[in-house]
């Protein structure tokens, strides 16, 4: 997994870089190579994939027990099937989490690459 980079840190590793024989577009590439591993790992571990996600599978999980309560259970509630209702809940809240996180993706600006950074088709940054 890769970490996203304070500002010094960024400076420091282009800076050591230099000094290590790489151009200017070689250290342009890897940065924003980083940026866009760090956005894909971010993206990845959005919680509100991993909220989303449980909360509709214990939803469901709920909801089964709610509807196959017998009437002891629903009457130990004072007659309100608790699970069925809690499961709803859950279900629901989920599907909001997921919806949230459809309409509303994370997203960074992607810096674009100066033109002398691009490198020539099939040809390796150098220093890999």
């Amino acid at each position: 997994m890769s970490e996203q980079f304070e500002p010094d840190e960024r400076a420091r590793a282009a800076e050591r870089q230099r000094h290590a024989g790489f151009s200017e577009a070689d250290v342009q590439r890897e940065v924003t190579e980083l940026e866009e591993k760090s956005e894909t790992a971010a993206r990845i571990f959005d919680l509100r994939r991993i909220i989303g996600g449980l909360f509709v599978v214990y939803g469901v999980i709920v909801m089964i027990v709610g509807l196959t309560d017998d009437q002891a259970a629903i009457d130990k509630a004072q007659g309100i099937n608790i699970n069925l209702w809690t499961g709803l809940g859950m279900l629901l809240l989920g599907i909001f989490f997921l919806v949230w996180l459809k309409l509303r993706p994370t997203s960074h600006p992607t810096p674009t690459l100066p033109p002398e950074a691009a490198s020539p088709e099939g040809e390796p940054p150098r220093g890999e």
